[in-house]
Protein backbone atom coordinates (compact mmCIF):
# COMPACT_ATOMS: atom_id res chain seq x y z
CA UNK A 1 0.00 0.00 0.00
CA UNK A 2 1.35 3.46 -1.51
CA UNK A 3 1.49 5.88 2.15
CA UNK A 4 0.46 9.46 1.19
CA UNK A 5 1.32 12.68 2.91
CA UNK A 6 -0.15 16.43 2.29
CA UNK A 7 0.88 20.00 2.29
CA UNK A 8 -1.51 22.76 2.24
CA UNK A 9 -0.95 26.16 2.60
CA UNK A 10 -2.78 29.74 2.23
CA UNK A 11 -1.44 32.98 2.00
CA UNK A 12 -3.32 36.66 2.78
CA UNK A 13 -1.93 37.86 -1.08
CA UNK A 14 -4.51 35.22 -2.47
CA UNK A 15 -6.62 37.60 -3.71
CA UNK A 16 -7.93 35.59 -6.80
CA UNK A 17 -9.66 32.95 -4.72
CA UNK A 18 -12.91 33.12 -2.52
CA UNK A 19 -12.23 32.22 1.38
CA UNK A 20 -13.48 28.43 0.70
CA UNK A 21 -11.31 28.15 -1.88
CA UNK A 22 -8.41 30.01 0.21
CA UNK A 23 -8.86 27.69 2.96
CA UNK A 24 -6.04 25.54 4.34
CA UNK A 25 -9.21 22.79 5.44
CA UNK A 26 -10.87 22.90 2.37
CA UNK A 27 -7.10 22.18 0.35
CA UNK A 28 -6.66 19.40 3.06
CA UNK A 29 -10.60 18.01 2.53
CA UNK A 30 -9.35 18.27 -1.78
CA UNK A 31 -6.36 16.89 -1.26
CA UNK A 32 -7.85 13.51 0.96
CA UNK A 33 -10.76 12.89 -1.60
CA UNK A 34 -7.74 12.65 -4.39
CA UNK A 35 -5.67 10.36 -2.32
CA UNK A 36 -8.81 7.80 -1.50
CA UNK A 37 -10.01 8.21 -5.51
CA UNK A 38 -6.13 6.88 -6.27
CA UNK A 39 -6.58 4.22 -3.77
CA UNK A 40 -3.66 4.85 -1.20
CA UNK A 41 -3.60 5.77 2.85
CA UNK A 42 -2.77 9.15 3.98
CA UNK A 43 -0.54 9.29 7.48
CA UNK A 44 -2.32 11.43 9.68
CA UNK A 45 0.55 12.70 11.17
CA UNK A 46 2.10 13.87 7.81
CA UNK A 47 -0.20 16.62 7.27
CA UNK A 48 1.93 19.78 7.15
CA UNK A 49 -0.08 22.71 7.14
CA UNK A 50 1.33 26.63 6.85
CA UNK A 51 -1.99 28.72 7.56
CA UNK A 52 -1.35 32.98 6.21
CA UNK A 53 2.29 32.64 4.99
CA UNK A 54 3.70 34.15 1.77
CA UNK A 55 4.86 32.23 -0.93
CA UNK A 56 7.98 34.11 -0.58
CA UNK A 57 8.96 32.78 2.66
CA UNK A 58 10.68 29.56 2.96
CA UNK A 59 12.63 28.93 6.58
CA UNK A 60 10.21 30.58 8.76
CA UNK A 61 7.28 27.97 7.31
CA UNK A 62 6.94 25.63 10.06
CA UNK A 63 4.78 23.31 8.09
CA UNK A 64 7.09 23.21 5.15
CA UNK A 65 10.76 22.99 7.51
CA UNK A 66 8.99 20.36 9.12
CA UNK A 67 7.88 18.14 5.64
CA UNK A 68 11.96 19.04 4.22
CA UNK A 69 12.98 17.33 7.82
CA UNK A 70 10.69 14.51 7.76
CA UNK A 71 12.45 13.58 4.40
CA UNK A 72 15.62 12.59 6.31
CA UNK A 73 14.47 9.70 8.13
CA UNK A 74 16.60 6.58 7.51
CA UNK A 75 15.87 4.00 5.54
CA UNK A 76 13.63 6.71 3.63
CA UNK A 77 10.57 8.92 4.46
CA UNK A 78 7.59 7.69 6.22
CA UNK A 79 5.55 8.13 3.16
CA UNK A 80 6.10 7.68 -0.35
CA UNK A 81 3.74 10.34 -2.36
CA UNK A 82 2.96 14.10 -1.58
CA UNK A 83 -0.59 15.69 -2.66
CA UNK A 84 -0.99 19.82 -3.12
CA UNK A 85 -2.85 21.89 -4.66
CA UNK A 86 -0.01 22.92 -7.25
CA UNK A 87 3.56 24.22 -7.12
CA UNK A 88 2.55 27.54 -5.64
CA UNK A 89 1.43 25.87 -2.62
CA UNK A 90 5.41 24.63 -2.38
CA UNK A 91 6.39 28.29 -2.49
CA UNK A 92 6.12 31.16 -4.96
CA UNK A 93 9.95 31.99 -5.69
CA UNK A 94 11.63 30.92 -8.81
CA UNK A 95 14.91 29.32 -7.28
CA UNK A 96 14.17 27.98 -3.86
CA UNK A 97 10.46 26.23 -4.82
CA UNK A 98 12.19 24.29 -7.73
CA UNK A 99 15.11 23.57 -4.78
CA UNK A 100 12.45 22.11 -2.40
CA UNK A 101 10.70 20.13 -4.05
CA UNK A 102 14.38 18.88 -6.01
CA UNK A 103 14.65 17.77 -2.17
CA UNK A 104 11.38 16.06 -2.08
CA UNK A 105 11.82 13.84 -5.39
CA UNK A 106 15.54 13.32 -4.55
CA UNK A 107 13.95 11.70 -1.04
CA UNK A 108 12.51 9.13 -3.60
CA UNK A 109 8.83 10.92 -3.27
CA UNK A 110 5.96 11.29 -5.73
CA UNK A 111 4.75 14.80 -6.04
CA UNK A 112 0.93 14.86 -7.39
CA UNK A 113 -1.14 17.73 -7.72
CA UNK A 114 -5.02 16.96 -7.26
CA UNK A 115 -5.92 20.60 -9.37
CA UNK A 116 -5.27 18.80 -12.87
CA UNK A 117 -4.66 15.21 -11.46
CA UNK A 118 -0.83 15.63 -12.03
CA UNK A 119 2.34 14.31 -11.42
CA UNK A 120 5.91 16.47 -10.82
CA UNK A 121 8.60 14.91 -12.57
CA UNK A 122 11.98 15.92 -13.36
CA UNK A 123 13.18 13.17 -15.04
CA UNK A 124 14.12 15.09 -18.35
CA UNK A 125 15.21 18.48 -19.03
CA UNK A 126 11.35 19.11 -20.40
CA UNK A 127 10.37 18.23 -16.68
CA UNK A 128 12.70 21.05 -15.80
CA UNK A 129 12.15 23.66 -17.84
CA UNK A 130 8.16 23.15 -17.24
CA UNK A 131 8.80 23.59 -13.44
CA UNK A 132 11.30 26.57 -14.09
CA UNK A 133 8.59 28.19 -16.69
CA UNK A 134 5.32 27.44 -13.92
CA UNK A 135 7.20 28.60 -10.86
CA UNK A 136 8.46 31.89 -12.77
CA UNK A 137 4.95 32.38 -13.37
CA UNK A 138 4.01 32.20 -9.85
CA UNK A 139 6.72 34.28 -8.77
CA UNK A 140 5.50 37.31 -11.23
CA UNK A 141 1.43 36.59 -10.25
CA UNK A 142 3.09 37.54 -6.42
CA UNK A 143 4.91 39.95 -7.48
CA UNK A 144 2.13 41.29 -9.35
CA UNK A 145 -0.55 40.91 -6.62
CA UNK A 146 1.72 42.25 -4.02
CA UNK A 147 1.33 45.89 -6.35
CA UNK A 148 -2.36 45.87 -6.83
CA UNK A 149 -2.50 45.23 -3.08
CA UNK A 150 -0.46 48.33 -2.55
CA UNK A 151 -2.63 50.20 -5.26
CA UNK A 152 -5.78 49.34 -3.57
CA UNK A 153 -4.46 50.21 -0.07
CA UNK A 154 -2.62 53.64 -0.65
CA UNK A 155 -5.84 54.59 -2.96
CA UNK A 156 -7.81 54.41 0.73
CA UNK A 157 -5.22 55.93 2.49
CA UNK A 158 -5.21 58.68 -0.11
CA UNK A 159 -8.76 59.17 0.74
CA UNK A 160 -8.53 59.01 4.15
CA UNK A 161 -10.05 55.93 5.08
CA UNK A 162 -8.55 53.69 7.85
CA UNK A 163 -6.32 51.06 6.02
CA UNK A 164 -4.54 49.91 9.54
CA UNK A 165 -5.23 48.60 12.89
CA UNK A 166 -7.34 50.95 15.72
CA UNK A 167 -5.60 54.28 17.32
CA UNK A 168 -5.78 55.02 20.89
CA UNK A 169 -8.27 58.12 20.75
CA UNK A 170 -10.07 56.72 17.84
CA UNK A 171 -12.80 53.91 17.14
CA UNK A 172 -12.88 52.77 13.53
CA UNK A 173 -16.77 52.47 11.99
CA UNK A 174 -17.50 50.51 9.13
CA UNK A 175 -19.11 52.84 6.09
CA UNK A 176 -21.43 51.32 3.81
CA UNK A 177 -21.68 52.02 0.59
CA UNK A 178 -24.77 52.07 -2.03
CA UNK A 179 -25.33 48.65 -2.17
CA UNK A 180 -25.22 48.08 2.25
CA UNK A 181 -22.34 46.50 2.00
CA UNK A 182 -18.77 47.75 3.80
CA UNK A 183 -17.36 50.28 1.26
CA UNK A 184 -14.59 51.34 3.78
CA UNK A 185 -13.66 52.00 7.36
CA UNK A 186 -13.06 55.56 9.13
CA UNK A 187 -11.67 57.10 12.20
CA UNK A 188 -14.35 58.60 14.56
CA UNK A 189 -13.02 60.08 18.02
CA UNK A 190 -13.43 58.43 20.87
CA UNK A 191 -14.37 61.08 23.64
CA UNK A 192 -13.57 59.15 26.80
CA UNK A 193 -9.55 58.18 25.12
CA UNK A 194 -9.75 61.50 23.79
CA UNK A 195 -9.87 63.15 26.97
CA UNK A 196 -7.20 61.07 28.36
CA UNK A 197 -4.98 62.18 25.58
CA UNK A 198 -5.59 65.46 26.44
CA UNK A 199 -4.73 64.83 29.86
CA UNK A 200 -1.72 63.40 29.40
CA UNK A 201 -0.20 66.33 27.38
CA UNK A 202 -1.24 68.49 30.06
CA UNK A 203 0.56 66.61 32.55
CA UNK A 204 3.71 66.63 30.76
CA UNK A 205 3.26 70.63 30.16
CA UNK A 206 3.15 70.51 34.01
CA UNK A 207 6.36 69.25 34.29
CA UNK A 208 5.58 65.45 34.92
CA UNK A 209 7.60 62.77 33.50
CA UNK A 210 6.66 59.75 31.96
CA UNK A 211 6.90 57.15 34.41
CA UNK A 212 5.11 59.52 36.88
CA UNK A 213 2.03 60.15 34.65
CA UNK A 214 2.11 56.38 33.65
CA UNK A 215 1.42 55.74 37.34
CA UNK A 216 -1.18 58.50 37.82
CA UNK A 217 -3.26 56.78 34.77
CA UNK A 218 -2.76 53.20 36.04
CA UNK A 219 -3.84 54.56 39.41
CA UNK A 220 -7.05 55.98 38.47
CA UNK A 221 -7.70 53.22 35.78
CA UNK A 222 -7.56 55.13 32.58
CA UNK A 223 -8.30 52.80 29.55
CA UNK A 224 -4.69 52.11 28.31
CA UNK A 225 -4.18 50.93 24.68
CA UNK A 226 -3.88 47.86 23.68
CA UNK A 227 -0.56 46.35 24.56
CA UNK A 228 1.80 44.47 22.12
CA UNK A 229 2.03 40.76 22.28
CA UNK A 230 3.83 40.21 25.20
CA UNK A 231 4.21 43.19 26.74
CA UNK A 232 1.72 43.92 30.60
CA UNK A 233 -1.47 45.90 30.00
CA UNK A 234 -1.49 49.28 31.45
CA UNK A 235 0.38 52.52 30.65
CA UNK A 236 3.78 52.70 31.15
CA UNK A 237 6.64 55.05 29.99
CA UNK A 238 6.63 53.80 26.26
CA UNK A 239 3.12 54.16 25.93
CA UNK A 240 2.81 57.22 26.83
CA UNK A 241 5.57 58.49 25.14
CA UNK A 242 3.79 57.11 22.21
CA UNK A 243 0.53 59.46 22.69
CA UNK A 244 3.08 62.38 23.34
CA UNK A 245 4.44 62.01 19.55
CA UNK A 246 1.48 60.67 17.62
CA UNK A 247 0.67 63.95 14.91
CA UNK A 248 -2.48 62.40 14.28
CA UNK A 249 -3.67 64.08 17.29
CA UNK A 250 -3.25 67.44 15.15
CA UNK A 251 -5.48 65.89 12.55
CA UNK A 252 -2.82 64.96 10.46
CA UNK A 253 -2.90 61.47 9.12
CA UNK A 254 0.38 59.29 7.94
CA UNK A 255 0.77 55.97 6.10
CA UNK A 256 3.62 54.45 4.30
CA UNK A 257 6.07 54.81 6.80
CA UNK A 258 7.28 51.24 6.63
CA UNK A 259 6.94 48.13 4.18
CA UNK A 260 6.74 44.53 6.16
CA UNK A 261 8.61 42.85 3.31
CA UNK A 262 11.72 42.88 1.05
CA UNK A 263 12.23 42.57 -2.04
CA UNK A 264 12.34 38.71 -2.18
CA UNK A 265 8.66 39.32 -0.61
CA UNK A 266 9.83 37.87 2.55
CA UNK A 267 8.85 39.77 5.96
CA UNK A 268 11.60 42.00 6.77
CA UNK A 269 10.09 45.43 8.36
CA UNK A 270 11.47 48.61 7.11
CA UNK A 271 11.64 52.51 6.61
CA UNK A 272 10.12 54.38 3.11
CA UNK A 273 11.93 57.27 1.86
CA UNK A 274 9.45 60.23 3.20
CA UNK A 275 8.79 61.28 -0.58
CA UNK A 276 7.07 57.88 -0.61
CA UNK A 277 4.80 58.80 2.43
CA UNK A 278 0.76 59.51 1.77
CA UNK A 279 -0.18 62.85 3.85
CA UNK A 280 -3.64 64.01 4.72
CA UNK A 281 -5.02 66.50 6.52
CA UNK A 282 -8.38 65.92 8.19
CA UNK A 283 -9.58 68.03 10.98
CA UNK A 284 -12.60 66.02 12.14
CA UNK A 285 -9.87 63.81 13.57
CA UNK A 286 -8.30 66.64 15.75
CA UNK A 287 -7.93 65.90 19.56
CA UNK A 288 -5.28 68.15 20.67
CA UNK A 289 -5.04 72.20 19.70
CA UNK A 290 -1.81 73.97 18.13
CA UNK A 291 -1.14 75.82 20.85
CA UNK A 292 -1.28 72.71 24.02
CA UNK A 293 0.69 70.79 21.10
CA UNK A 294 3.50 73.56 20.77
CA UNK A 295 3.43 74.31 24.95
CA UNK A 296 4.08 70.72 25.69
CA UNK A 297 6.66 69.37 22.81
CA UNK A 298 8.78 73.24 23.91
CA UNK A 299 9.15 72.11 27.57
CA UNK A 300 9.96 68.61 26.15
CA UNK A 301 12.83 70.33 23.98
CA UNK A 302 14.00 72.41 26.82
CA UNK A 303 14.48 69.02 29.00
CA UNK A 304 16.25 67.38 26.24
CA UNK A 305 18.71 70.37 25.71
CA UNK A 306 19.14 70.58 29.85
CA UNK A 307 20.36 67.28 29.47
CA UNK A 308 22.75 67.70 26.62
CA UNK A 309 24.07 70.18 28.54
CA UNK A 310 24.34 68.18 31.14
CA UNK A 311 26.22 65.39 29.57
CA UNK A 312 22.72 62.83 28.91
CA UNK A 313 20.44 62.50 26.51
CA UNK A 314 22.27 61.76 23.05
CA UNK A 315 25.58 61.84 24.65
CA UNK A 316 24.92 59.75 27.44
CA UNK A 317 27.57 56.76 27.53
CA UNK A 318 25.65 53.18 27.43
CA UNK A 319 25.09 51.79 30.66
CA UNK A 320 26.61 48.26 29.08
CA UNK A 321 29.85 50.46 29.02
CA UNK A 322 30.39 50.87 32.58
CA UNK A 323 30.34 49.17 35.35
CA UNK A 324 27.85 49.69 38.10
CA UNK A 325 29.19 51.76 41.31
CA UNK A 326 25.80 49.19 42.99
CA UNK A 327 26.46 45.90 43.68
CA UNK A 328 23.05 44.19 42.79
CA UNK A 329 22.22 45.74 40.14
CA UNK A 330 21.80 43.07 37.07
CA UNK A 331 21.68 40.54 39.81
CA UNK A 332 18.85 40.90 41.51
CA UNK A 333 14.97 40.19 40.60
CA UNK A 334 11.30 40.83 42.26
CA UNK A 335 10.16 37.66 43.26
CA UNK A 336 6.62 39.02 42.88
CA UNK A 337 6.41 39.89 39.24
CA UNK A 338 9.62 39.05 38.01
CA UNK A 339 11.03 42.32 37.36
CA UNK A 340 14.60 43.44 38.29
CA UNK A 341 14.99 45.26 42.05
CA UNK A 342 17.07 48.29 40.95
CA UNK A 343 18.19 51.19 42.63
CA UNK A 344 15.76 54.11 43.46
CA UNK A 345 15.65 57.65 44.90
CA UNK A 346 14.08 57.31 48.63
CA UNK A 347 11.94 60.15 49.17
CA UNK A 348 13.04 64.13 50.02
CA UNK A 349 16.28 63.03 51.32
CA UNK A 350 17.20 61.59 47.98
CA UNK A 351 19.35 58.13 49.48
CA UNK A 352 19.49 55.54 47.09
CA UNK A 353 17.05 52.29 48.13
CA UNK A 354 16.29 49.00 46.26
CA UNK A 355 13.00 48.73 45.06
CA UNK A 356 10.73 47.00 42.47
CA UNK A 357 11.44 49.15 39.02
CA UNK A 358 8.11 47.62 37.46
CA UNK A 359 6.19 48.91 40.77
CA UNK A 360 7.93 52.30 40.76
CA UNK A 361 7.77 52.71 36.89
CA UNK A 362 4.07 51.38 36.07
CA UNK A 363 2.23 50.46 39.31
CA UNK A 364 1.32 47.18 38.34
CA UNK A 365 3.41 45.59 40.85
CA UNK A 366 2.09 45.33 44.44
CA UNK A 367 5.62 45.32 46.17
CA UNK A 368 5.98 48.39 47.40
CA UNK A 369 9.14 47.54 49.12
CA UNK A 370 12.41 49.63 49.49
CA UNK A 371 15.04 49.60 51.70
CA UNK A 372 18.90 51.21 51.69
CA UNK A 373 21.20 49.96 49.44
CA UNK A 374 23.87 49.41 51.93
CA UNK A 375 22.07 47.24 54.42
CA UNK A 376 20.66 44.82 51.55
CA UNK A 377 24.28 44.69 50.43
CA UNK A 378 25.22 43.63 53.53
CA UNK A 379 22.50 40.69 53.89
CA UNK A 380 23.71 39.12 50.61
CA UNK A 381 27.26 39.31 51.51
CA UNK A 382 27.59 37.60 54.90
CA UNK A 383 24.90 34.85 53.54
CA UNK A 384 27.56 33.98 50.31
CA UNK A 385 30.20 34.11 53.18
CA UNK A 386 28.65 32.19 55.71
CA UNK A 387 26.83 29.92 53.58
CA UNK A 388 28.77 29.30 50.35
CA UNK A 389 32.18 30.16 51.13
CA UNK A 390 32.74 27.45 53.48
CA UNK A 391 34.87 24.11 54.82
CA UNK A 392 32.15 22.47 53.60
CA UNK A 393 31.86 23.33 50.07
CA UNK A 394 35.78 23.40 49.94
CA UNK A 395 35.38 19.74 51.14
CA UNK A 396 32.36 19.07 48.53
CA UNK A 397 34.48 20.83 45.54
CA UNK A 398 37.52 18.73 46.07
CA UNK A 399 35.75 15.50 46.28
CA UNK A 400 33.84 16.50 42.92
CA UNK A 401 37.71 17.00 41.22
CA UNK A 402 39.16 14.23 42.52
CA UNK A 403 36.50 11.71 41.25
CA UNK A 404 36.68 13.63 37.70
CA UNK A 405 39.87 13.05 37.59
CA UNK A 406 40.43 9.68 38.47
CA UNK A 407 42.14 8.03 35.45
CA UNK A 408 39.32 6.08 34.13
CA UNK A 409 36.91 8.81 34.00
CA UNK A 410 39.23 11.20 32.27
CA UNK A 411 39.87 8.12 29.47
CA UNK A 412 35.82 7.88 28.99
CA UNK A 413 35.34 11.57 28.96
CA UNK A 414 37.78 11.66 26.42
CA UNK A 415 36.60 9.05 24.34
CA UNK A 416 32.83 10.68 24.52
CA UNK A 417 34.31 13.77 23.40
CA UNK A 418 35.83 12.35 20.36
CA UNK A 419 32.76 10.70 19.46
CA UNK A 420 31.09 14.05 20.02
CA UNK A 421 33.25 15.80 18.07
CA UNK A 422 32.84 13.38 14.63
CA UNK A 423 29.51 13.87 14.78
CA UNK A 424 29.77 17.88 14.70
CA UNK A 425 32.42 17.54 12.06
CA UNK A 426 29.47 15.30 9.99
CA UNK A 427 27.07 18.10 10.24
CA UNK A 428 29.51 20.80 9.60
CA UNK A 429 29.78 18.51 5.87
CA UNK A 430 26.33 18.56 5.79
CA UNK A 431 25.92 22.29 5.85
CA UNK A 432 28.69 22.67 3.98
CA UNK A 433 27.24 20.80 0.76
CA UNK A 434 23.53 22.22 1.41
CA UNK A 435 25.29 25.57 1.12
CA UNK A 436 26.83 24.65 -2.51
CA UNK A 437 23.74 23.13 -3.93
CA UNK A 438 22.24 26.78 -3.19
CA UNK A 439 20.16 26.06 0.32
CA UNK A 440 18.81 28.87 2.44
CA UNK A 441 22.23 30.61 3.27
CA UNK A 442 20.84 32.80 5.80
CA UNK A 443 19.92 29.70 7.84
CA UNK A 444 22.77 27.68 6.92
CA UNK A 445 25.71 30.16 7.10
CA UNK A 446 23.88 30.13 11.34
CA UNK A 447 24.11 26.76 11.38
CA UNK A 448 27.81 26.65 9.96
CA UNK A 449 28.56 28.76 13.01
CA UNK A 450 26.34 27.15 15.88
CA UNK A 451 28.50 23.97 14.28
CA UNK A 452 31.88 25.62 14.27
CA UNK A 453 31.36 26.97 17.62
CA UNK A 454 30.89 23.87 18.76
CA UNK A 455 33.22 22.21 17.25
CA UNK A 456 35.94 24.63 19.02
CA UNK A 457 34.40 23.84 22.36
CA UNK A 458 34.93 20.20 21.97
CA UNK A 459 38.84 20.65 20.96
CA UNK A 460 39.46 22.76 23.95
CA UNK A 461 38.00 20.30 26.19
CA UNK A 462 39.89 17.57 24.64
CA UNK A 463 43.16 19.01 24.88
CA UNK A 464 42.86 20.57 28.43
CA UNK A 465 41.49 16.78 29.65
CA UNK A 466 44.28 14.89 27.64
CA UNK A 467 47.19 17.40 29.34
CA UNK A 468 45.65 16.33 33.12
CA UNK A 469 45.39 12.66 31.62
CA UNK A 470 48.50 10.56 33.26
CA UNK A 471 48.89 13.14 35.64
CA UNK A 472 48.94 11.99 39.99
CA UNK A 473 46.57 14.65 41.24
CA UNK A 474 47.47 15.29 44.58
CA UNK A 475 44.73 16.05 46.95
CA UNK A 476 46.55 18.04 49.84
CA UNK A 477 47.99 20.44 47.21
CA UNK A 478 44.35 20.39 45.42
CA UNK A 479 42.78 21.28 48.83
CA UNK A 480 44.94 23.93 49.54
CA UNK A 481 44.52 25.64 46.12
CA UNK A 482 40.60 25.45 46.92
CA UNK A 483 41.21 27.19 49.84
CA UNK A 484 43.54 29.87 48.52
CA UNK A 485 40.78 30.54 46.41
CA UNK A 486 38.03 30.57 48.84
CA UNK A 487 40.25 33.23 50.70
CA UNK A 488 40.45 35.63 47.26
CA UNK A 489 36.56 35.59 46.98
CA UNK A 490 36.34 36.56 50.70
CA UNK A 491 38.81 39.31 50.22
CA UNK A 492 37.37 40.66 47.21
CA UNK A 493 33.91 40.50 48.60
CA UNK A 494 35.23 43.24 51.29
CA UNK A 495 36.06 45.59 48.60
CA UNK A 496 32.92 45.87 46.92
CA UNK A 497 31.20 47.01 44.98
CA UNK A 498 33.34 46.92 41.62
CA UNK A 499 35.29 43.47 42.64
CA UNK A 500 32.54 42.43 44.24
CA UNK A 501 30.21 42.64 41.12
CA UNK A 502 32.91 40.71 39.11
CA UNK A 503 33.25 37.44 41.18
CA UNK A 504 28.57 37.78 41.49
CA UNK A 505 28.99 37.61 38.11
CA UNK A 506 31.70 34.75 37.58
CA UNK A 507 29.83 33.08 40.94
CA UNK A 508 25.90 33.31 40.28
CA UNK A 509 24.10 30.51 38.56
CA UNK A 510 21.14 32.64 38.30
CA UNK A 511 19.92 35.87 39.64
CA UNK A 512 18.97 36.50 43.30
CA UNK A 513 15.07 36.93 43.86
CA UNK A 514 13.94 39.25 46.35
CA UNK A 515 10.17 38.40 48.39
CA UNK A 516 8.99 41.11 50.51
CA UNK A 517 8.22 40.01 54.03
CA UNK A 518 6.73 43.07 55.95
CA UNK A 519 9.39 45.12 56.52
CA UNK A 520 12.30 43.16 55.41
CA UNK A 521 13.47 40.86 52.40
CA UNK A 522 13.89 37.20 52.11
CA UNK A 523 16.12 36.41 49.21
CA UNK A 524 17.54 33.35 47.53
CA UNK A 525 19.96 32.39 44.60
CA UNK A 526 22.43 30.07 43.55
CA UNK A 527 26.34 30.00 43.52
CA UNK A 528 28.06 27.84 40.69
CA UNK A 529 31.94 26.74 41.44
CA UNK A 530 32.60 25.95 38.03
CA UNK A 531 35.70 28.29 38.12
CA UNK A 532 36.64 27.34 41.56
CA UNK A 533 38.83 24.25 41.10
CA UNK A 534 39.86 25.09 37.44
CA UNK A 535 38.34 25.01 34.18
CA UNK A 536 40.14 21.58 32.84
CA UNK A 537 38.15 19.64 36.19
CA UNK A 538 34.96 20.35 34.20
CA UNK A 539 33.57 20.80 37.80
CA UNK A 540 29.96 22.34 38.89
CA UNK A 541 28.59 22.47 42.38
CA UNK A 542 25.86 24.68 43.04
CA UNK A 543 25.37 26.16 46.27
CA UNK A 544 21.78 27.35 47.42
CA UNK A 545 22.11 31.18 48.80
CA UNK A 546 19.27 32.05 51.31
CA UNK A 547 19.07 34.95 53.79
CA UNK A 548 16.74 37.68 55.05
CA UNK A 549 17.54 41.40 55.13
CA UNK A 550 17.74 41.95 58.94
CA UNK A 551 15.86 44.40 60.59
CA UNK A 552 17.76 47.16 62.43
CA UNK A 553 16.92 49.79 65.13
CA UNK A 554 16.70 53.31 64.93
Amino acid sequence: MITAAIYARRSNEQRDRDDADKSVHHQIARARAYIAEKGWALDEASIFIDDGISGAEFSKRPGLVSLLRSLDQKPRARFQVLVMQDESRLGRDTIRTAYALTQIVEADVRVFFYLDDRERTLDSPIDKIMLSVTTFADEMKRVKDGQTVYDKVSAKARQGHVVGSSVFGYDNVPVSGPSGKRSHVSRVINPAQAGIVRRILELSETGMGLTRIAKLLNADGAPAPKPKRGRDPGWSASTVREILNRRLYLGEVVWGRTKKRDKHGRLKLSRRPPEEWIRTKDETLRIVSDEQWSRTHNRLARVREQMRAMGGGARKLRTRDVESPFLLTGFARCAECGSSLGVLSGGRARKRVYGCVRAHKTGLCENRLRLPIERVDDAVLHAIVDQVLTETVVEAVVDRVMKKLAPTTVAQSVTDLRTALQGVEIEISNVTKAIAHGGELDSLLDKLRECEKRRNAFRADIVGRERIQGRHIDRTALEAGVRRRVDDWRGLLERRPEQSRQLLREMLAGPIRFTPVGDVYQFRGEASFGILAGEASGTTLVVPVRGIEPRFQG
